[in-house]
């Protein structure tokens, strides 16, 4: 609004008014409030601790007006520093008590203008109405007041600014008066942040007088009390009187005073505020008894369809129990009819309940899939025998076997038990459909696997159900989790069976595939090993687990119906000797196995030096991991699912749980919560969590582990849930408080029993999750995707879930590490168990009577010391100078970076090729193995974390360093094996062009992702074995050596080398290169010596993760029989000579890259953004 401008008779402006000084001009009160409201009194109070002058102060308030368009005299504003600071200081905003706070403002609004609020101007700030309250709670004393009336009215005169009227309050009359409506208010601004409105001229005369209009001269201002007075006299009516805003009392006149006393009880009520106040509350009231009124209708519907529920389950058990009591009444020749089924009355449910129950058809797949399963087992007599050639095979004298339901114990059918006869008739038919359906073209065989998945669609309920009852699984896991992936398998295989000339060029299917399954998970480890068999060429012939055969043969039946060739699948059941036998069966080209340690063992020593492939898929304690940063109630809910899915049973399960130790405590007590949640009870139940064990000698094992636990001081928590009275339950239990060293620690439990440990830090992590002997999948929890990275790819496991676990597909590798295993299911990797190199021969089988405890026990007899006639070749000899004679150069062997005398102290003589002595070497005995080993390990770490680039570098000197001893080399190949030159100069060459080749790999076969179902992303790392033991053969010294030598090393692999027992020294020189080349000691290590002796003492040993041998039968059958320590891999040769290592198929294929390599998958979900 427009300030008055300068009096008449004035120096200006900018002059500063003669006579004594007034107060500055003043903003009414509506101006007053709309500061205060727009800065607040937290910004006020923030800028005048800033301000250290006081005319900083009012051109703080002058700037912030100006803003808003109000116009100020700068210089006026100015003067009132001092007194504003001053009322600052004595008031202590921050420890006051609230008068004196209040006091400042009303000082701060007395010395910014103190003035009018026209009609309907907003209440009054929360301060003005904190003095109110103060000033209502004592009376006055009018005594007091009267004394100080003189000094207060010789203040307020002084104050009082005289460019505006002073209107005393307008007398409240005690009756309450309607407000007036909103249109008739008038408002001079608009709101906390308005601007100064323009008042038309006849407004403001009538409710303003005392500010002049335009064109108009200001008058002078008279004080308040005499207007007031005239008013009186002129009886002016009390309600035209502007209402002016309430001073302080030091600031007021006795009048004044007086007149505020006489208004304090007569202030009106706000009846729209209490209006406003029950209207809210009765909004609230009404939308509270609304949601109530849905609760309970909610509740009801529930505890509708709960009761619904139980009376259909109830419903299909008394049917189910009907129809085995009428199978057995039928079978005993009694001829009773039996009723039709009744209807269920439970006496909580009300009538309209009652009858909604009766009048409802059940149509939920539990009640029809029991009778679909009846009619199929009555379809064959509820008698089974074998599937070979694409009927049914049902020989005369063999013994049957009951399969029972695990949950009831009830008798579902009988199954043959075969024999050595039924094992060759699988065979032959085997091989007599192999010979038409490896020739088939891919395509074809393509459309035959598609066949398969479509009919298996079409049977998909009676499958998920012959799953639940053959093997006890839960109803939900069959059918929502398995059968999905057995679908997704013969999908995914038939694509790789079409692409097979393009992705698999250069391998050949193997012949006949021996898939021996487990009882745990049976469908679904049927089709890892049948899937990629079928799509390779290979025919199968399957032995499923003695408890789990119905699933078995109901697929090779479906497989029929589907079209596929008879003897392409066969099916032949009995006990664990009827795998054994078909294992060692001639006419096997490759064993794949499923199932204990023990018995993959038995397997690897009953297949050693027979030729055949061997796969073998095992379990062990597999670590779970919860990190501080992990999702707890998720990662509870993941340890549910690992542990206990299919009562523990599974190789995959998560059952041992190391926690942070930081978190603890916490985890427990949700695991403890989540535990007493699972429910136990019938696999058909989509309800229940657990089902029973599948025999009672399981059951005994595992009370065994847990008593023996109890007994070693740990303490045993079991969830107080309800067992069954029928069937082999065994509740959750969770064991904690154990050691390292415990015997529930090292061993499996194969059941469902959690063991606990604790952590500190993540090395520590991950060096407990690597003391087991065991690797086959691991589950790591935290949000922290880094450290998330780090620890799956330094854990020693075949497969890593990240915040997630039992995530499979068909793409995916899925194996294990050290004694869980080697081969793959799944993808790509899968695939090259079942083929071999389209140059190599199917080895011959052979019969020897070989004793492998005693053989190469010794070093054996060797060449004597010294011969007469020669003592040192002349080859290496100079021509002496007289009678001079040669200095005599010793061969010792290389470890650690160093030559090294042999432990036994003696040497072996090395004949060329005309029988005579050329040299001596170390001859090596099994503590130089040792020691080379120890070397090996040191230098791992290290070597393995080198970049790929760096490991490439290193091949390339070597490369160039044996070309710098080209001619040295070819001499001696030509002194040794009595090649001729041109010959010799093309090896060293070509052992030169070998490295580079390897060294081209380094970067380029580290892994791939992997195009799994899964929402996010699924990494394949194919990562080196460790410490690999190398024995090389006779032929084509140099370049065997070096061919086998490069691609282990480039793959981040350390080696220790046997050389070729006939001619060493090449392989001995080459040390001379090895460390002219920046090889790291212990990444190459050469043991020269009887090759058989120190390949056992290599396969022996139990910190070797695989051995090469190509050397004779006798010695790959030894290196596989002792492979089965530690279930390393092996690859040999079964003395076959016909390997072309100058052949790039045959000495530089894709099969070195296999062999030196193992895969992992590391699975990493996502759903942030997007719903997983």
């Amino acid at each position: 609004m427009p300030f008055p401008g300068p009096k008449a008779g004035s120096h200006g402006a900018g002059d500063r008014p003669k006579g004594p000084r007034i107060r500055a001009a003043t903003w009414s009160h509506r101006e007053t409030l709309d500061f205060l409201s727009l800065w607040g009194e937290e910004g006020i109070q923030a800028q005048l601790n800033r301000c250290h002058r006081n005319a900083d102060v009012y051109q703080w308030i002058s700037e912030r007006m100006a803003e808003k368009g109000y116009s100020r005299d700068e210089d006026q504003c100015r003067t009132k520093g001092k007194d504003l600071k001053k009322s600052y200081k004595q008031a202590k905003l921050q420890e006051g008590p609230a008068r004196q706070r209040c006091r400042f403002f009303h000082e701060l609004d007395a010395i910014l203008g103190g003035g009018k609020a026209g009609k309907g101007g907003p209440a009054a700030s929360q301060w003005c109405q904190v003095v109110v309250k103060e000033e209502q709670e004592s009376e006055p004393d009018l005594e007091a007041e009267e004394a100080t009336a003189a000094s207060s009215s010789s203040s307020s005169q002084t104050l009082a600014p005289p460019e505006e009227p002073l209107l005393p309050p307008p007398a409240i009359k005690e009756e309450k008066r309607s407000p007036p409506p909103a249109e008739e208010e008038p408002s001079g601004f608009q709101g906390a942040g308005g601007t100064c409105n323009t008042f038309p001229p006849e407004v403001t005369q009538r409710d303003y007088p005392g500010i002049p209009q335009p064109g108009e001269r200001a008058e002078p201002q008279r004080c308040r009390v005499e207007e007031e007075e005239e008013e009186e006299e002129e009886g002016a009516p009390p309600g035209k009187r502007r209402k002016a805003f309430s001073r302080p009392r030091s600031l007021l006149s006795t009048r004044e005073k007086l007149v505020r006393l006489r208004n304090r009880r007569k202030r009106p009520r706000d009846d729209r505020f209490d209006e406003l106040i029950r209207d809210i509350r009765t909004h609230f009231r009404e939308r509270e008894r609304l949601f109530q009124g849905l609760w309970e209708e909610e509740k009801a519907q529930r505890e509708k369809d709960r009761r619904l529920w139980a009376a259909e389950i109830a419903w299909i058990r008394e049917m189910w129990t009907k129809s085995q009591k009428e199978r057995e009444a039928t079978a005993a020749g009694e001829d009773k009819q039996m009723n039709g089924p009744l209807h269920i009355e439970e006496e909580n449910l009300n009538r309209n309940l009652s009858k909604n129950i009766e009048a409802i058809t059940p149509k939920d797949t539990g009640v029809q899939e029991p009778l679909l399963l009846k009619s199929w087992l009555e379809s064959h007599g509820r008698s089974f025998g074998h599937f070979i050639d694409g009927k049914w095979l049902k020989p005369d004298g063999r013994e049957t076997c009951s399969i029972k339901n695990p949950t009831s114990g009830e008798l579902l059918a009988t199954t043959l038990q075969g024999s050595g006869e039924d094992v060759n008739a699988a065979v032959d038919a085997a091989t007599k459909a192999f010979a038409t359906w490896a020739q088939l073209p891919g395509y074809v065989r393509a459309r035959h696997l598609y066949n398969v998945a479509r009919t298996i669609q079409k049977h998909q309920r009676l499958l998920s159900l012959l799953e639940s009852l053959d093997s006890g699984k839960l109803i939900r896991e069959a059918r929502d989790t398995d059968l999905p992936l057995v679908v997704r398998h013969f999908y995914h295989h038939a694509g790789w069976a079409q692409l097979m000339d393009v992705e698999m060029k250069g391998w050949k299917p193997l012949g006949i595939v021996a898939a021996l399954t487990p009882r745990n998970f049976s469908l679904l480890t049927i089709t890892w090993k049948v899937c990629p068999a079928l799509a390779m060429g290979n025919t199968v012939i399957l032995k499923p687990a003695s408890s789990t055969r119905l699933a078995a043969l109901f697929l090779a039946e479906v497989c029929s119906q589907a079209g596929l060739p008879p003897g392409v699948l066969n099916v032949i059941t009995g006990d664990p000797g009827l795998g054994e036998a078909l294992a060692t069966h001639p006419g096997i080209d490759k064993v794949a196995f499923a199932g204990s340690a023990e018995v993959g063992r038995s397997l690897r020593r009953a297949t050693a030096g027979t030729g055949k492939k061997l796969s073998l898929q095992l379990g062990g304690k597999l670590p779970f991991i919860v990190f501080d940063s992990a999702d707890l109630d998720s990662a509870v809910d993941g340890l549910v699912d690992a542990i206990w899915l299919n009562q523990g049973q599974v190789h995959s399960a998560g059952s041992q749980l190391l926690l942070q130790e930081s978190i603890a405590k916490d985890f427990i007590q949700r695991l403890k919560h989540r535990m007493g949640q699972l429910r136990l009870g019938d696999s058909l139940d989509k309800a229940v969590d657990m089902v029973a064990l599948i025999d009672e000698k399981q059951r005994d094992a595992i009370e065994c582990l847990v008593e023996a636990a109890r007994a070693e001081g740990a303490e045993v928590f079991q969830a107080k849930t309800s067992l069954p009275s029928s069937g082999l339950f065994y509740p959750p239990t969770l064991i904690t408080g154990v050691h390292t060293t415990s015997r529930c620690v090292r061993e499996e439990i194969f059941g469902p029993v959690l063991v606990l440990l604790t952590f500190r830090t993540a090395k520590e992590a991950l060096a407990l999750g690597n003391s087991t002997p065991y690797g086959m999948v691991a589950s790591v929890w935290t949000e922290t995707l880094p450290l998330a990275l780090e620890v799956a790819r330094s854990l020693q496991v075949g497969t890593v879930w990240i915040n997630g676990h039992n995530m499979l597909d068909a793409a995916s590798a899925f194996g294990g590490y050290k004694e869980s295993g080697f081969g793959r299911d799944g993808g790509k990797e899968g695939l090259y168990g079942y083929v071999r190199p389209n140059w190599e021969n199917r080895p011959q089988s052979f019969t020897m009577d070989l004793k492998n405890k005693t053989f190469a026990t010794s070093q054996g007899s060797v060449l004597p010391p010294v011969m007469a006639e020669s003592k040192v070749p002349r080859s290496v000899a100079s021509e002496p100078e007289g009678k001079i004679p040669s200095v005599d150069r010793t061969y010792k062997l290389y470890y650690g970076g160093a030559q090294k005398r042999p432990d036994s102290m003696s040497s072996r003589a090395v004949l060329d090729h005309d029988g005579k002595i050329i040299a001596y070497v170390a001859d090596g005995s099994i503590k130089d193995i040792r020691n080379a080993v120890e070397a090996a390990h040191k230098v791992a770490p290290g070597w393995t974390k080198q970049t790929a680039h760096a490991r490439a570098q290193i091949l390339y000197y070597l490369a160039e360093n044996l070309e710098v001893r080209r001619a040295e080399m070819a001499s001696q190949l030509k002194v040794l094996t009595g090649a001729q030159e041109e010959a010799a100069l093309r090896e060293v060459d070509l052992s030169v062009q070998r490295l580079f080749y390897w060294a081209a790999y380094s970067d380029k076969y580290g892994g791939v992702v992997q195009e799994t179902s899964l929402y996010g992303a699924s990494l394949l790392f194919r990562e080196p074995l460790g410490v690999v033991g190398i024995a090389c053969p006779d032929e084509q010294p140099l370049l065997a050596f070096v061919s086998l030598l490069a691609p282990a090393i480039i793959r981040g692999n350390c080696v220790v080398m046997i050389p070729s027992e006939r001619y060493p020294l090449l392989s001995l020189d080459f040390y001379q290169v090895l460390d002219t080349s920046d090889v790291p000691g212990g990444v190459v290590n050469i043991i020269s010596g009887n090759r058989d002796q120190l390949s056992r003492g290599l396969a022996e040993h139990q910190d070797v993760q695989a051995v090469w041998y190509f050397g004779s039968k006798e010695g790959s059958a030894l290196v596989e029989w002792a492979s089965a320590g530690n279930l390393k891999r092996t690859w040999v040769n079964y003395g076959a000579e016909e390997r072309c290592w100058a052949n790039p198929q045959e000495g530089a294929g894709e099969e070195f890259l296999y062999q030196a390599t193992q895969c992992k998958s590391v699975w990493m979900p996502m759903g942030d953004i997007f719903a997983n």
